[in-house]
């Protein structure tokens, strides 16, 4: 495992080339400042190797991977502000809080590392012509990615497929959303026919994107556009053709999460992390305190817990579903225990060994009571649970993990091709049973209420079933304040109070616990602002409506 990224990961530590590559628009005309000097640079295709590797480390800051999560009604950030996530789902903030700047700062560091790259790659001398299409490809899709992850959050965005100079970063203007998506579009057709098959890349080069990687970010970009002409088309060729190789789930929902299955056939576009070399720790502030975590910074909320099925494949507001709210995680869908941790939740330590994780108030037979809930604040989890996925027993110190970060899978195609055929009044029991039927068997389900395809559904019941499984299998994985954007329900979740397990005061909401309040102002937060100090530099940058 550590072979197969080692030589790209160890570029990015040994070379400072893009060292001063600079963060946002107007700053990335800036030199760098190491011993390389512009003439000297160009000279092998090594070298343009460790600067595709700093384009790959730039994709998606591990930070923004999880805490994503907590911008969604599926998760709480009840301890400080990590990345603005309070801040942002309070709606306190302006258009000079620092999430903005840094995310587009972030997408245009490395939107200009694959300019760098893609400007001077002609300058090697005898470039086998393979080779350098191969990397062009890849920094094409690198580049792509960081331009669709723009326009998601701001809209109009300006676009450049060069490296700018000062005067041009200080006077370039956004691009209409419509011609950035066409960038886009027409970006990822390229990689398609440039890179290869996941089955074509060799073991020391895992990781590398790929043509499938290209098709089933298209289809996400098409989703997120709602054209569900082209999402079906390119998810039904992903799912019924070996075009781009062949995929398919893994047998087992928890362990696509494991360190000792990366890469396996469901894994389509990843992040990839290496111990002891490049890791990620966010789960020291997410799993149970008794754990190994040094406290609780994001945590499910009671919201996301509703949404899980039944065993039997009802909702827990079903008249027959059998849910009993004094046992409300009994005989609930198996992938709720393989996301997150609530009371008397069996808990399995790096050794083996298994201890309960006690989160009811009065209920830990240890003093301590690390993990229990409170209501003044500590410690534990706001909420009264934790998380179980993505956890890694064999993280390092400060649960610091090598563990790849999956920004893609099978099953979301799966779920993309569902949406889409319905959406198109298509929906059939084939299409069924290759998407939710399949991925509610590989989580578990047995009860043939829960697996099979009522032909009696109207188009918005499956709507609502198709929506409900998107939550509850891709749940911390980083999408859904993507998916109630698009769906335009952001100002419907993220509006009100979101609450934690039945802890709290009886006489208010039934006792589920009340978590500080949001507001979502759907006449604008659609679209973040683009950031003041942005706009400061380059006044030709206007802002989105209602800043």
């Amino acid at each position: 495992m550590n072979l197969r990224l080692h030589n790209r990961l160890k570029g990015i530590y040994s070379l400072l080339i893009i060292a001063a590559l600079g963060t946002s628009c107007q700053k990335l005309n800036q030199a760098p400042t190491y011993e390389y000097t512009d003439a000297n640079y160009w000279t092998t295709p090594s070298n343009a190797q460790l600067v595709l590797n700093t384009a790959y480390s730039q994709m998606l800051p591990n930070d923004y991977f999880f805490y994503n999560e907590g911008l969604s009604d599926n998760a709480y950030n009840g301890r400080g502000d990590a990345d603005n996530v309070f801040s942002i789902s309070s709606g306190s903030f302006n258009a000079a809080l620092g999430r903005f700047d840094q995310e587009w700062s972030n997408h245009y560091a490395g939107i200009k590392t694959c300019n760098v790259l893609m400007d001077n790659i002609d300058r090697i001398p005898n470039y086998p012509a393979a080779e350098k299409t191969l990397v062009e490809a890849q920094a094409r899709f690198l580049r792509a990615y960081q331009y669709f992850q723009l326009m998601t959050w701001f809209g109009d965005v300006p676009l450049f497929s060069h490296d700018i100079t000062l005067a041009e970063s200080q006077t370039i203007t956004r691009t209409p959303a419509a011609q950035v998506l066409a960038f886009i579009l027409s970006e990822l057709n390229y990689c398609e026919a440039n890179l290869p098959v996941q089955s074509a890349v060799p073991t020391a080069s895992l990781g590398m994107v790929t043509s499938g990687a290209a098709a089933a970010l298209k289809a996400r970009v098409y989703l997120y556009q709602n054209d569900w002409q082209d999402v079906a088309a390119v998810c039904d060729t992903l799912i019924n053709t070996s075009t781009y190789g062949t995929y398919g789930l893994m047998s087992s929902y928890s362990g696509i999460f494991s360190i000792a299955n990366e890469h396996n056939k469901e894994v389509i576009f990843d992040e990839e992390f290496v111990p002891n070399v490049r890791t990620w720790a966010d789960m020291f502030d997410m799993i149970p305190i008794s754990a190994g975590a040094r406290d609780n910074a994001l945590a499910p909320t009671q919201e996301l817990i509703n949404d899980y099925l039944m065993t039997n494949g009802d909702t827990i507001t079903d008249a027959n579903s059998g849910y009993d709210i004094n046992n409300p995680y009994t005989n609930r869908d198996p992938r709720m225990t393989a996301t997150l941790v609530y009371n008397d939740y069996v808990w399995t330590n790096p050794d083996g060994s298994t201890q309960v994780i006690y989160i009811k108030p009065g209920t830990d037979p240890n003093s301590a009571a690390l993990n229990e809930w409170v209501s003044n604040g500590g410690f534990s989890s706001p909420s009264g649970y934790y998380y179980s996925k993505y956890y890694d027993p064999t993280s390092a110190a400060g649960l610091a993990s090598g563990l790849d970060l999956i920004i893609i899978r099978y099953a979301d195609v799966l779920l993309m091709y569902a949406e889409a055929e319905n959406e198109l009044a298509q929906m059939s029991a084939g299409i069924w049973n290759q998407t939710i039927g399949a991925l509610r068997t590989r989580a578990g389900f047995t009860a043939p209420a829960a697996t099979s395809y009522n032909g009696a559904w109207t188009q918005a019941q499956l709507r609502s079933i198709i929506r409900r499984e998107r939550r509850c299998e891709l749940a911390l994985e980083g999408l859904r304040i993507f998916d109630i954007r698009r769906w335009k329900t952001a100002e419907v979740v993220l509006n009100g109070y979101p609450h934690g397990a039945q802890y709290g005061d009886p006489s208010v909401d039934n006792g589920f616990v009340r978590l500080s309040p949001r507001l979502f102002d759907a006449s604008r937060n659609y679209l973040w602002p683009i950031p003041t100090y942005e706009i400061e530099q380059n006044p030709n940058l206007t802002q989105n409506p209602n800043y």
